[in-house]
């Protein structure tokens, strides 16, 4: 994934020319990453059922300290 990223970093980059656009680049390259990173956390969420389970735990205790 992070060849990936950089080889799309150099090609933005090398477009610009500058610093023009620069921060707009790596802005979308962060966007990016925590999208990847989003998705994989879903997969892995959707395929175990430990995400379920830490959320019931948590709103259990939730319940326990309003009661």
């Amino acid at each position: 994934m992070l060849p990936i990223l950089v080889r799309i970093h150099l090609t933005i980059a090398a477009r610009l020319r500058g610093e023009t656009g620069q921060t707009s680049a790596e802005y979308a390259l962060v966007l990016l990453g925590a999208a990847s990173v989003a998705l994989l956390v879903a997969l892995w969420a959707r395929d175990t059922d430990k995400l379920g389970k830490l959320l019931d735990t948590i709103f259990d205790s939730i319940v326990k300290l309003v009661k």
